[in-house]
């Protein structure tokens, strides 16, 4: 099993023709979740970065996978989870399955997952809640969610204090404050080198 560097993960990605809003989306979260994990890094916490890249922008692989597939089952992050491993991306399968929404909204299973949660699961699930198709607030990602699934809402709300507390570790760790959160431009550059093989640029931030 091994972390893919940035173009395979790449490359991974572009394997299944990915439609432009997702890959809007998960370069996002990707970018989104480079910055705090370098930041994480610059303050001297130990953070895997280049499993949190390949995490988080390969989070959503099972909205690619064919409707017949029999990892769908396991319902969504569990069945891109599993979908890595069995391609030799185990690393990747913790910080992909806890990532989507839902795991939010029980609280017996937030709590389990709160108190074994590496760094790496809690950016790569902060991320996604920071980000649609660009860098938003929380607030404004939960609305969206709110008005998509209406019948949800109360939910919803009691998801979002547990994700507000995930903001408060991530952030803490990361040493910024929510709105001082970037993204860490690298996706674009790698989904090029991807197409053409070439040696991935370094990224910038912006």
């Amino acid at each position: 099993m091994a972390i893919p560097s940035r173009t395979a993960a790449a490359a991974l990605l572009l394997s299944f023709d990915p439609p432009e809003w997702l890959v809007s989306h998960v370069s996002a979260v990707a970018e989104v979740a480079a910055f705090l994990a370098e930041r994480t890094h610059a303050r001297g916490v130990p953070v895997d970065r280049g499993l949190v890249e390949a995490a988080a922008l390969l989070h959503d692989l099972d909205k690619l996978i064919p409707g017949d597939d029999m990892v769908h089952e396991l319902g969504h992050g569990e069945a891109a989870a599993r979908w890595l491993t069995q391609a030799g991306h185990g690393e990747l399968a913790r910080a992909v399955a806890a990532h989507p929404v839902t795991r939010l909204l029980d609280a017996d299973r937030y709590g389990r997952w709160n108190g074994v949660a590496t760094r790496e699961e809690r950016i790569v699930a902060y991320a996604d809640k920071r980000a649609g198709v660009h860098l938003v607030t929380m607030k404004a990602r939960f609305s969206a969610w709110e008005a998509e699934y209406p019948q949800q809402r109360e939910n919803l709300l009691r998801a979002r204090a547990r994700a507000e507390r995930l903001e408060r570790q991530v952030c803490e760790m990361a040493g910024v404050s929510p709105l001082a959160v970037k993204r860490l431009r690298w996706v674009a550059p790698a989904l090029e080198a991807a197409r053409r093989q070439e040696p991935e640029p370094a990224a910038v931030r912006q």
